[in-house]
């Protein structure tokens, strides 16, 4: 049985991101938001365009008003009023100045902006009151990014901040990688779904709900299969489909060790590569992992939190690495002092749901309540954080640090 760490391995090594060969589509600015990246951005304008004043107040040559002050203040004659979005006509000579307006641009012959509360305005004059330091409240041509560098680079998603950038550059269509496709389906004779009537000894397929709704959240396509019976021959079928038309599959139920567990030889006989086939932890020890050329396989635990555990620990950051994510696509850890008593058998590396708050600038992991068992959805409820006891260690006690994944 393999550690969670060499199960790590192995998958992120099988994940080839997307390129901009074969991956690539062109999207506007209305809908570029979150996605990543493709090609890196290099823009012809310099930010800021020209040389223009971050106040309002009045532009001037520093060397007129270097020795100005409330008690020997200098005098100009105002010459130009230049508002924001206004082409300055005139140049400021000796003993001349320009009103000015934050975010216009700066008039020819003046190098230094006095902000409008340090001056006293007479007629046409303008009484000088505190000496500037010089190019004071300029913003220089180029002074924030220069024409013909790299803007953003290939590999970030697209956040407003991101977007507010390019529209800036007058990009309004941009290079983006394509959306992961993610087939999901759950096996079981079992399983209905939320609209049919529950019968005795049946169970409602929650699994593949969440999975969906995991999907979406980080970005991806999602090829709903529904549930497949136990029958070899529907299996066959549709995890053929599958791998044919996603990037990533996600199966829930049918890898365990029972009689009707038949995807493991499904896959075998679609001649996957099967990597393994159990890891190293609690909840989530029946998980396999396979390949096939062009798509990864997932076949996920069918207990509800089992389920979830193993996407957050695996399949999450595998989708953020495919997509073209350049840096933090990896699973978040920080070390943390946990407020619960943690417990374990020590066997397997356990994951503890619960909640990470941050108290007093601190940050602390609270174990949900109730009974903690990976057939019990309900107290998965509103939880962030999921809590790690490694091997070997049976017991975490309060006060003492761990580390805790960040599902949220």
């Amino acid at each position: 049985m393999l550690s969670v760490k060499d199960a790590e391995t192995i998958i992120f090594n099988a994940v080839q991101p997307f390129n901009q060969e074969h991956d690539l589509e062109i999207v506007d600015l209305l809908t570029a938001s979150h996605r990543i990246l493709a090609t890196p951005v290099i823009s012809a304008l310099y930010f800021p365009h020209w040389d223009n004043s971050a106040m309002d107040g009045f532009a001037v040559r520093y060397e007129d008003v270097q020795n100005s002050s409330s008690e020997n203040p200098t005098i100009l004659e105002i010459v130009e009023e230049i508002p924001a979005g206004y082409q300055p006509q005139i140049t400021i000579k000796p003993g001349q100045a320009a009103r000015i307006f934050t975010g216009a641009i700066m008039p020819k012959g003046a190098d230094t902006v006095i902000m409008q509360e340090k001056t006293n305005l007479q007629e046409n004059q303008v009484f000088i009151l505190a000496k500037p330091q010089p190019q004071e409240f300029v913003r220089h041509q180029g002074d924030f990014y220069q024409a013909g560098k790299e803007l953003l680079p290939a590999g970030i998603p697209l956040n407003p901040a991101e977007i507010a950038i390019l529209a800036a550059a007058q990009l309004p269509k941009i290079s983006v990688f394509r959306r992961p496709r993610v087939a999901i389906f759950s096996s079981g004779d079992e399983l209905v779904t939320p609209e049919q009537t529950l019968k005795p000894g049946q169970i409602v397929d929650s699994n593949q709900y969440a999975l969906a709704a995991l999907v979406k959240e980080l970005g991806g396509e999602v090829l709903m299969l529904g549930i497949v019976k136990d029958n070899p021959t529907a299996l066959t079928e549709t995890i053929n489909y599958a791998i044919n038309h996603a990037d990533i599959v996600l199966s829930s139920g049918g890898v365990s060790v029972g009689d009707y567990d038949y995807i493991d030889n499904i896959l075998a006989s679609l001649e996957a590569e099967i990597h393994f086939r159990a890891v190293q932890m609690r909840p989530g020890k029946p998980l396999t992992f396979a390949t096939f050329p062009n798509s990864l396989y997932f076949g996920l635990p069918g207990n509800p939190v089992s389920a979830l555990v193993t996407f957050w620990r695996f399949v999450q950051p595998t989708i953020k690495k495919l997509s073209g994510l350049n840096t933090g696509w990896e699973a978040k850890f920080i070390k943390v002092k946990s407020h619960s008593e943690l417990k374990s058998n020590g066997k397997m590396e356990t994951y503890i749901w619960g909640n990470l708050k941050l108290n007093d600038g601190i940050y602390q992991f609270q174990q949900t309540s109730g009974n903690l068992n990976s057939g019990n959805l309900i107290n998965l409820a509103q939880t962030n954080a999921l809590a790690v006891v490694p091997v070997g260690k049976t017991l975490i006690t309060p006060g003492e640090e761990t580390l805790i994944l960040q599902i949220r």
